[in-house]
C-alpha cells in the first residue's frame, strides 16, 4: 500500500455564520462547530483510506480558542497526521474571518481519529502518510505521543464502563 502525502487529504470547507447556529452569548454553538469538524474530518479520512466507511472512533479535547461571531466567516481545515494500522488521526483547524475587515484567527482546533471500515464492516488496513510543510512534520511527529494518551485514555474509559450501572435512577 503506496503512502500519501498530507497535501491528498487535505479539506477545507468555508461557511457562513447564520443566526440560528449561535447560542444566547451572541457566538456560534460549540455543538455546531463540532459537528463541522467531524464531517470535514470524515472528508479527508475517506480521502486518504479511499474506503466507503469510515468511522470517528475519538474525539480528542475539541480547543475553543476564540469566539466565532455571526459577522464572521468558518473556514475548517482537515488532514491526516498520523497513521496506525487502520486508524487515521486527523487535525481540524477552525479560523474564523471577520467580513468586515478581514481579520483572520484561529478560534479552534481538534485532533479526531478516525477507523476505515471495509465491505465486511471491519477494519482495514490504511496507507502512512507523508508530511512536508513544517506544520505537517511537526504534528507528524508528536502523533506517536498522542496516540500512546489515546490508548491509556481508552484503557480508562473502559475501566470506567466497566463500573458504570443501567439500572433505572429511582426518583
Amino acid at each position: 500500500m503506496e503512502a500519501k502525502k498530507v497535501k491528498e487529504t487535505r479539506v477545507i470547507q468555508t461557511d457562513q455564520v447564520l443566526t440560528n447556529d449561535l447560542n444566547n452569548y451572541h457566538t456560534l454553538f460549540g455543538g455546531v462547530l463540532m459537528k463541522k469538524m467531524d464531517g470535514c474530518a470524515t472528508l479527508s479520512a475517506r480521502r486518504h483510506s479511499r474506503v466507503r466507511e469510515c468511522v470517528t472512533a475519538s474525539t480528542d479535547s475539541v480547543n475553543f480558542i476564540e469566539p466565532i461571531r455571526v459577522s464572521d466567516s468558518v473556514c475548517l481545515e482537515s488532514f491526516v497526521t498520523f497513521t496506525g494500522r487502520s486508524s487515521m488521526e486527523i487535525f481540524c483547524k477552525v479560523i474564523a474571518e471577520d467580513l468586515e475587515t478581514g481579520e483572520r484567527r484561529l478560534a479552534a482546533t481538534a485532533f479526531l481519529t478516525f477507523v476505515a471500515i471495509g465491505e465486511d464492516k471491519r477494519p482495514v488496513m490504511v496507507p502512512e502518510v507523508i508530511p512536508e510543510t513544517e506544520e505537517e512534520k511537526y504534528l507528524y511527529e508528536t502523533g506517536q505521543e498522542r496516540a500512546k494518551l489515546r490508548k491509556l485514555k481508552r484503557q480508562k474509559n473502559k475501566d470506567l464502563v466497566s463500573k458504570l450501572t443501567l439500572e433505572k435512577p429511582i426518583l
